[in-house]
């Protein structure tokens, strides 16, 4: 079977993000005082998830939801081992390497140009980012690379319970030097609620709305081929608000944007590439590899954001390390996904479908 083609706007997709980011900023600079009223618009008070980037995150996952057939989840249970190397990048390599090479580069090579005491905000930073894994933004990853949405959901979903359990506890171990440092459970719990299981619930009932009133087949050629824009435009239209929230940070310290961009760079193209070789090397179908190593590689930054925001501040420089890594994550995503739809011919020869 050949990988889903990408649409002529998909493969331009990494143009239309930098322009987006751009816009963003612009807005940002050229009208704080409405910007900062959307900032404002937060889903409960103290909550730090923000009410526009929530509805266009659930326009972006919700189609996926939709192509979620439930009872196919049932499967997963039968081909166990992508789920288990996705588990073991994410939470025994993937926090542990990035707060390695925060501190490596932060504290060390970097360190003539960083203050130490911002070289810590901005370790603590990468390490928030690495330590929660990708959740609403791999739907997109996984349908861009032709992933299969059943087992995504299951690796999103389990990832999402470890994640209340393990969250806090490896930031708490890996952010050295962080005195009373307490990592807010409600920001966690709300996020994976408003961004996890409330478009999950949504897909799953229209799902069988649509299917009992109107058929499968209008379904799947008519409703599904209709939302396949929307996905694309919500992304780009939360980087728009994410850059836009924080133009004045991202300014006014762009050469450590820069310094910040490289262990993060690094980390994504690290763990993407290991989670797809063990996968490979484990004989693991490419429709559950690719998205496996999407959500290795990628990370769940409305989390992240809001948690770093959370402790240390919206102008700290954690939180300025945490939207770096939307910076440099979306546009290194999409290489990754393309990487992995080039290579579907290679990574399915001698795979078995079992695995």
């Amino acid at each position: 079977m050949e990988g889903k083609p990408m649409s002529v706007f998909e493969r331009y997709l990494s143009l239309w993000v930098a322009v987006c980011m751009a816009l963003g900023i612009a807005i940002g600079k050229l009208f704080p005082g409405a910007v900062e009223w959307l900032r404002g618009m937060e889903l409960s008070e103290g909550s730090q998830i923000n009410v526009p980037i929530a509805v266009l995150i659930w326009l972006m996952i919700y189609p996926m939801m939709l192509k979620i057939d439930f009872a196919s989840i049932r499967g997963v249970g039968r081909r166990p081992t992508g789920l288990f190397v996705t588990l073991f990048v994410n939470w025994l390599v993937k926090p542990f390497s990035m707060a390695f090479l925060g501190w490596l580069f932060f504290t060390k090579l970097f360190a003539g140009w960083i203050p130490a005491e911002l070289a810590a905000e901005y370790v603590a930073g990468v390490i928030i980012l690495a330590a929660a894994p990708c959740t609403a933004m791999v739907f997109v990853w996984s349908q861009l690379s032709d992933g299969d949405p059943a087992y995504t959901l299951v690796q999103v979903s389990i990832n999402d319970l470890v994640m209340l359990f393990a969250f806090a506890p490896i930031v708490s171990l890996l952010v050295a030097g962080a005195a009373g440092l307490v990592v807010p459970f409600s920001v966690l719990l709300m996020s994976v609620l408003v961004f996890v299981v409330i478009p999950l619930a949504m897909g799953s009932l229209s799902r069988a709305w649509f299917l009992r009133a109107k058929g499968a087949e209008w379904f799947e050629s008519r409703l599904l081929p209709a939302f396949q824009p929307v996905t694309i435009l919500a992304l780009l239209a939360t980087l728009v608000a994410i850059f836009a929230f924080q133009a004045e940070n991202i300014t006014s310290r762009a050469f450590h944007v820069a310094l910040i961009a490289i262990p993060i760079l690094l980390q994504v193209y690290f763990n993407s590439g290991l989670t797809y070789g063990l996968m490979k090397v484990l004989r693991v179908p490419y429709r559950v590899a690719a998205p496996g190593a999407l959500i290795g590689a990628s990370n769940f930054f409305e989390l992240a954001v809001a948690t770093a925001i959370a402790l240390y501040g919206p102008g700290s420089g954690a939180a300025l390390a945490t939207v770096v890594g939307v910076l440099v994550e979306v546009p290194v995503m999409l290489s990754v996904c393309r990487a992995c739809i080039a290579t579907r011919g290679w990574y399915d020869a001698g795979v078995s479908r079992a695995a």
